[in-house]
């Protein structure tokens, strides 16, 4: 019996070695042609590899002919060895680019009991189907000279090398290495009671019983026994772990190691150089910041200066009278506005920022007006807050309070500047908001009620689904790409003024300015103070409730909440 060693490649169980084991090197290389008065027959064969045990190296190799088993395509014909000894065996892919199947077609097929079809059925009898020593011995050259020259070609050094004890070394594991595996690995051999073990399981998974060749007493000094394993494979040792990392893994498709992500938080930290960098301005704008205190103080000192400030004191008479003191429904717009403004910059940083809408609005009547849920909010809210400025305007000029925010003289601009630079040197100006605001309080209020929210309203309606696509020329004369240009900064300059407002309120008699906003006294009482806090408590618990949860059942109310 000649034998050749097949190329090992990756394992088949995790840390396991390279399939197929190190034992599966019995080919059959003797295989007898079938007789010449024999009509051709295809045959489909299942061939499985099947593990020689030699226990001693002296054993001469000699031709042992066991009776495979056959199934053929019929169930009811039987096949005899005679027709079936020459066994093809599976072939695949190319070794070599450009070159034919491997193995190659001359190969013989490996001398293995063929795992059973369901409709398998024993030839010969089983004293036929073994044969002692003598007589394998004796027609070993007959079988040799019925094998094919190309056959034996192929066969000679694979049995020379699987003699002496190697086995068949393929491609090294890492660049520029040696064959693998190594020169000195030994081929596992099987012992006789894994093939104890393993016939159980053999005989319970065919239907015919396995055929076994007999024990051959060699003339060797130490006797030893050569079985031909059945249908169930030969045990892996699978204790010693895989020399290298391993980064692919069997299954239906290919699983590789991928580089952990580096966690979220990870990404958003500064490098120290960036906090660094941060420190080192913060302390620039210190500096640039105590510079221009210091820089206007010394400025407002000089005589024509203070001929300045005495002219154009920060505020001027308004042309028309208006009666002092601030109307209750003022305090009432405040807050709906401070409410509304505040859910509006959340609810559009949100739809600036999301990537992908885990829950949408469809309108009734209009399924391409899907929108997500948080811009339905956003949109909402918007409408909310025109409807509520659409009422402060009116009641401001129905009442005659607009002349408070409204300029009614050219002297207005040099009151502001004269009431910036008495900011910026901390001598700030007189403040005498029951009655009257300065000239940059006067600029600041005109050009957010009168300027920034029609902006602001005009660019949102714009990018909204309320916005006429039919309207072509309109679309054209006013594109949505600059409403989406100055959307986003008109949301900056309300985040500055609200910053600015509350830090002026602070800082100029926090508990009379609250008094004049929430409670229309001009008292310095702590009523203001507490109407203040409640509506921050209101503010915070919509912000807490603004999430799916609380919105969809409100937005269920017109129109169709889906999901993704």
């Amino acid at each position: 019996m000649a034998t050749r060693m097949l190329r090992r490649g990756l394992p088949r169980v995790p840390g396991g070695e390279p399939w197929p084991p190190a034992d599966a090197v019995a080919v059959d290389a003797d295989a007898a042609e079938p007789e010449a008065g024999a009509a051709p027959e295809t045959v489909a064969h299942t061939v499985t590899p099947a593990a020689v045990a030699a226990v001693d190296s002296g054993v001469t190799t000699g031709a042992v002919d066991p009776a495979p088993a056959v199934a053929p395509a019929p169930p009811t014909d039987a096949v005899s060895p005679a027709t079936s000894g020459a066994l093809r065996i599976r072939r695949g892919l190319p070794r070599v680019s450009g070159g034919e199947p491997w193995p190659p077609s001359q190969t013989p097929a490996a001398l293995a009991a063929a795992a059973p079809a369901p409709h398998t059925t024993t030839a010969e009898p089983a004293a036929e189907a073994a044969s002692p020593v003598s007589t394998a011995m004796a027609t070993a050259p007959e079988a040799a000279a019925a094998s094919t020259a190309p056959s034996s070609a192929v066969a000679e050094p694979e049995a020379q090398h699987a003699a002496a004890g190697g086995v068949r070394r393929g491609l090294p594991r890492v660049v520029g290495g040696d064959p693998w595996p190594p020169a000195d690995t030994v081929p596992l051999v099987r012992t006789a009671a894994a093939s104890a073990l393993l016939e159980p399981v053999a005989s319970e998974s065919t239907p015919a019983a396995a055929v076994e060749a007999p024990a051959v007493e060699t003339p060797a000094a130490a006797s030893t026994a050569v079985a031909v394993a059945g249908s169930a494979p030969a045990i892996a040792d699978v204790s010693t772990p895989l020399p290298w990392t391993r980064t692919v893994w069997n299954g239906r498709a290919p699983r590789h190691i991928l580089a952990a992500p580096a966690p979220a938080t990870d990404r958003r930290r500064p490098t120290w150089t960036q906090a660094i960098g941060v420190l080192f301005g913060a302390a620039a704008l210190g500096v640039l910041a105590g510079a221009a205190i210091a820089f206007v103080r010394t400025l407002l000192s000089f005589p024509f200066m203070q001929d300045f400030l005495a002219a154009f004191p920060g505020e001027y008479e308004p042309a028309i009278a208006v009666e002092p003191g601030f109307s209750p429904w003022i305090g009432w717009q405040h807050f709906f506005n401070m409410f509304l403004m505040v859910l509006i910059i959340r609810s559009g940083l949100q739809v600036r920022t999301e990537k992908r809408p885990t829950v949408f609005w469809t309108p009734r009547g209009n399924p391409k007006g899907k929108i997500s849920l948080n811009l339905w909010f956003h949109q909402s809210l918007d409408i909310l807050w025109l409807v509520n400025g659409v009422i402060f305007v009116v009641l401001l000029f129905v009442t005659g309070h607009w002349v408070r925010i409204v300029p009614t003289s050219w002297e207005v601009f040099p009151n502001a500047l004269s009431a910036a630079l008495q900011y910026v040197s901390f001598d700030w100006p007189h403040e005498n908001g029951w009655n009257n605001y300065n000239s940059l309080q006067q600029l600041a209020y005109f050009a957010t009620v009168f300027i920034a929210a029609p902006l602001a309203a005009i660019t949102g309606f714009r990018m909204s689904g309320l916005w006429p696509k039919k309207a072509e020329k309109l679309s054209k004369a006013y594109p949505v790409e600059w409403a989406r240009a100055l959307h986003f900064p008109i949301m900056l300059y309300f985040v500055a003024f609200i910053i600015a407002h509350v830090a002026l309120v602070m800082l100029t008699g926090f508990l009379r300015n609250l008094n004049h906003m929430f409670a229309a006294q001009d008292a310095v009482t702590w009523t203001g103070f507490w109407v203040f806090v409640l509506s921050l408590v209101v503010i915070a618990i919509a912000w807490v409730a603004a999430r799916p949860l609380v919105l969809a059942p409100i937005a269920k109310a017109f129109g169709k909440v889906s999901g993704r």
